[in-house]
């Protein structure tokens, strides 16, 4: 049992849920409220919907054996683009210029992620490297389509992409929960994810077998910016506001440690979706633990980087035989100390 790959995220998670729930016991209480499902489990979920996505997609990237820098860079563009069109309406609240809107944002972080692909795949760029200009250059774009100002969007139509509710249930969890069982479905109940394994374990050998590596590895890239693309619409909706110098600032960061925790391995090969999903509901649960607890702001980013150290090793198999060899040191040695007498 605690040799499966999600124990250790999992009793993490509920460790850091159980803290809460006994530093506040409303924490696990869900109200409905004016048809609409509130409360501290659902808020996880909520915020975490963006990052659930942009990890899924860093998921597939990592798995062939990249990484990918730049998707905090497309969710600053994605935003800022879809609320420059809104802003622009006649109507704010009109669904065509809203779906117009969406369907540009979309587009433009598919080409995104294509670019990042074909540098990669096609030019032989080092990942870091290739996603690193997209991640510099794209956070410079953002603030060229928002003209270095926050757009503030006043429509309910696209606020709905964040904020909205369907039969009770916040739209963004919906949408988050549509990406995982899509991509898990495809994914896993194909060959895709067997070839996006083998390309990930040794690309040489894979291609020598056939294996269309190179378009494997694109196309992880193009999906990699998709979800980063929705992740920036949810992001930008939820506070009616696209910042281009803010929006998904270091989220490549938390999504690459998402993918980590849930057991994918930078060096790329086998991969878990559940995985993921788990690890970036620990590090979003690891935000609301701090405003639950009274953390001081100043040691934010401490507390929460000791608690994700603290998940790795623990997950570490070799970090776990040493911990083992070194308890057993003393018990050894008690024995060996220990006289025996012999009766004459």
């Amino acid at each position: 049992m605690a040799g499966h790959r999600l124990f250790w995220p999992t009793a993490a998670l509920i460790l850091l849920l159980l803290g809460n729930f006994i530093a506040s016991p409303a924490f696990f209480s869900v109200q409905l409220r004016e048809g609409h499902l509130y409360g501290s489990l659902i808020d996880i979920l909520r915020f975490g919907a963006p990052l659930i996505l942009v990890a899924l997609g860093m998921t597939l990237v990592i798995a062939t054996g990249g990484i990918d820098l730049s998707v905090g860079s497309v969710v600053a563009i994605s935003g800022a683009i879809a609320c420059l069109w809104v802003s622009r309406l006649d109507d704010q609240n009109a669904i065509g210029g809203t779906l117009a809107a969406v369907g540009i944002a979309v587009a433009l972080s598919l080409v995104l992620g294509a670019c990042n692909g074909f540098l990669v795949s096609v030019l032989g760029v080092q990942p870091i490297v290739g996603t690193l200009i997209l991640m510099v250059a794209g956070r410079g774009l953002a603030q060229l389509i928002t003209d270095g100002q926050i757009i503030t969007i006043t429509g309910d139509a696209y606020k709905a992409i964040g904020g909205g509710f369907v039969a009770t249930v916040p739209l963004s969890i919906l949408i988050a929960l549509a990406a995982f069982g899509i991509s898990a479905l495809v994914v896993r109940k194909s060959a895709l994810g067997m070839l996006i394994e083998a390309v990930g374990g040794n690309p040489e050998a894979s291609r020598l077998a056939g294996v269309a590596s190179r378009r494997l590895i694109w196309l992880t890239y193009v999906f990699c910016g998709l979800c980063a693309g929705i992740a920036g619409l949810m992001i930008s909706s939820n506070v009616s506001s696209a910042d281009g110098n803010n929006a998904g600032l270091w989220i490549e960061l938390d999504a690459i440690l998402a993918v980590v925790i849930g057991g994918t391995r930078l060096t790329g090969g086998r991969f878990s979706f559940g995985g993921t999903v788990i690890g970036a509901l620990l590090i979003q649960t690891l935000s609301t633990t701090v405003y639950t607890l009274g953390i001081p702001p100043e040691t934010t980013l401490l507390f929460k980087a000791v608690v994700v150290m603290a998940v790795c090793l623990v997950q570490s198999p070799k970090f776990r035989q040493r911990f083992r060899r070194r308890r057993s040191r003393p018990a050894v040695k008690a024995v060996k100390d220990e006289k025996v007498e012999v009766p004459v």
